[in-house]
């Protein structure tokens, strides 16, 4: 026991979870816990972007590359407010953070002191950031501060890692008590549950007796550094991969056995083997609604009609859009390792299978390359879609790490992206919030400083955070942004021109009585922030100058001007009911009649 100061404590426990780095703002509520982290400066490294919202997803990001947590910091009220959205984020795609929020001081609850929210209980802004965190811990005296913060370290790295909030009243900040510290946890991955022996036994006849097997990997995967395990078994059994955005890279989206994406802006030969596959092994999958075509029988998956094993940490996962013949509880490393060693033992080695399947698939992939190839040739001005994904896969290095926003250049790098690494793609997937891509970047680069970072965000997008910029030149972060200038909301005037008579309203960037095309000079904005500042329009210099920009080594932003009338060919659907949803534009659903 010994007399602590609790923002002291908190500066020493962030020393000991090995927590490398806090992204937070000042304000008059956290001033306290500033002067602690001060003293561990050496050891915690401060980050102070321009607003909270970027802060969050830094810290998303620098999780999604290291698999080691980071904190964010934020004062009472509207600092704290506008970390929401980056964390509701994080939680959909499984990020841990430790947010640290502060709050009016316990002399003053309920007496409605300056940023106190107090409608239904005192102090009550954890019940705001509840729906967006694994749990928020709200301590109340100096004494609560190790079990709470030992707790929230223990709870958002166990199971499936989310962010968590230490929501602190600012008082405790500078006031002593007699405490008893808490051991650390530093636990992501150092925990992991397995299946049942008979579960693994099943799931090992059943692969051996199909005919048309598929992998579905997500996240699960990722999260769980499983890609070695997940080659193994696919190349042993000569089983195809489809992988959901965060689940890409885990096996070389290059390899043969590489599927690609799947759902309405998937491949055709994911959705195709999807579609008539007589066994589907998902493990670390949601079966979210654009990664299953809405959910919508024969477009992108079959089940009841192709038999499910469905593995995950998360229980809630399990059965919550598709029943499964098997449901298992298990951490995705664990689990392919058990079924790796089952198959040890039974001696199934290495060996030719499922031929008939794998020619099938071949055939498929051959079409779509056929049909999707000219695009990818083709120089255009305004420059098309394609030869942005062609020309950023030709000069991002294998060890990369590429970010993207929410938008229609996410649908196209979803269809024609090439992951080589786990966590080297990181997207916005569940919640989808425009400013991660931008943000995320800078936090990307600060957990891996020796490779390339690239942003690819929309124009919408990157004018919701343009103040990365200045962090970047603050702190020399040396983040590559491609600005995706379409002169729109483009995904979404997309969907006004397919279901609503080809009108458009409120989606378009216009100025003047002439509504001409509108954005800012991005370049222009990008130089005045001390970014290096590029504007491409010619699809011929697109290469050349991403090129430049990585090898400098220093923050940069290229502005291209690709053409917005281009769309993604739909392999699958999405639904946005009551709305019917358009038929494939490539392939066919899945009919009962159909063979396979």
């Amino acid at each position: 026991m010994a007399v602590r100061k609790g923002g002291d404590l908190i500066a020493e426990f962030l020393v000991k979870e090995k927590i490398p780095y806090v992204f937070g703002i000042c304000g008059h509520g956290n001033v306290g816990l500033l002067d602690s982290l001060y003293d561990v400066r050496d050891e915690v490294k401060l980050v102070s972007p321009r607003h909270e919202q970027t802060a969050a997803h830094m810290a998303d990001g620098f999780f999604r590359v290291s698999h080691s947590p980071a904190a964010t910091l934020t004062s009472t009220g509207p600092g704290s407010a506008n970390l929401i959205m980056g964390l509701a984020v994080a939680q959909t795609d499984s990020s841990a953070i430790l947010s640290i929020t502060a709050n009016v001081p316990t002399s003053q609850f309920n007496r409605g002191p300056f940023q106190e929210l107090n409608q239904h209980h005192q102090a009550d802004f954890n019940n705001v950031i509840k729906p967006v965190v694994k749990r928020s811990f709200q301590p109340t005296r100096v004494e609560m501060l190790p079990l709470a913060m030992r707790q929230a370290a223990q709870t958002m790295t166990t199971g499936r890692p989310g962010p968590v909030n230490l929501d602190i009243p600012y008082n405790l900040f500078l006031e002593s008590a007699d405490v008893k510290e808490e051991s650390a946890w530093a636990g992501f991955n150092l925990r992991r549950s397995g299946a049942s022996d008979a579960d693994v036994s099943t799931v090992c006849d059943w692969l051996l007796a199909a005919e048309r097997p598929v992998l579905f990997i997500g996240h699960g995967v990722t999260l769980s550094e499983a890609g070695s395990e997940l080659v193994a078994l696919a190349e042993r059994l000569s089983i195809p991969v489809i992988s959901s955005p965060n689940g890409m890279g885990c096996i070389d989206m290059r390899h043969e056995l590489s599927l690609g994406f799947i759902g309405r802006n998937g491949a055709y030969q994911a959705n195709q083997a999807g579609r008539h596959a007589d066994l589907v092994l998902a493990v670390g999958a949601r079966f979210d609604d654009r990664s299953a075509s809405s959910w919508m029988p024969g477009y992108s998956w079959n089940f009841p009609h192709t038999r499910l094993v469905h593995v995950d940490v998360d229980h809630a996962e399990i059965g919550r859009n598709y029943p499964p013949d098997l449901g298992i509880l298990a951490d995705a490393q664990a689990f392919l390792r058990q079924v790796l060693a089952e198959l040890d033992r039974r001696s199934v080695g290495r060996g030719s299978r499922n031929e008939k399947w794998l020619n099938e698939i071949k055939g498929w992939k051959a079409e779509w390359e056929t049909f999707v190839q000219p695009g990818f040739e083709t120089h255009a001005r305004p420059i098309r879609p394609e030869r942005i994904v062609a020309d950023v896969r030709k000069v991002l290095p294998d060890d990369g790490i590429l970010t993207l926003d929410s938008g229609i250049h996410h649908n196209w790098f979803m269809q024609f992206w090439q992951a080589r690494r786990p966590q080297s793609m990181l997207n916005t997937w569940g919640y989808s919030g425009m400013g991660f891509g931008p943000s995320a970047a800078l936090g990307a680069k600060l957990a891996a400083p020796d490779r390339p970072v690239v942003s690819v965000c929309g124009d919408g997008g990157f004018t919701m955070v343009p103040h990365v910029l200045c962090t970047a030149v603050e702190y020399d972060i040396p983040v590559v942004w491609v600005v995706w200038n379409n002169f729109a909301w483009g995904a979404i005037r997309d969907l006004q021109y397919a279901y609503f008579g080809g009108r458009e309203y409120g989606t378009a960037f216009y100025q003047g009585p002439n509504r001409e095309p509108y954005n800012p000079d991005f370049a222009a904005w990008a130089r005045a922030s001390g970014v290096d500042g590029y504007t491409v329009t010619r699809s011929q210099d697109f290469a050349g100058v991403l090129e430049q920009a990585i090898a400098a080594n220093r923050p940069a932003l290229i502005d291209v001007h690709v053409d917005a009338d281009i769309r993604p060919p739909a392999t699958g659907a999405w639904e946005l009911p009551p709305i019917v949803p358009k038929p494939p534009v490539y392939g066919r659903p899945w009919r009962p009649g159909d063979t396979n």
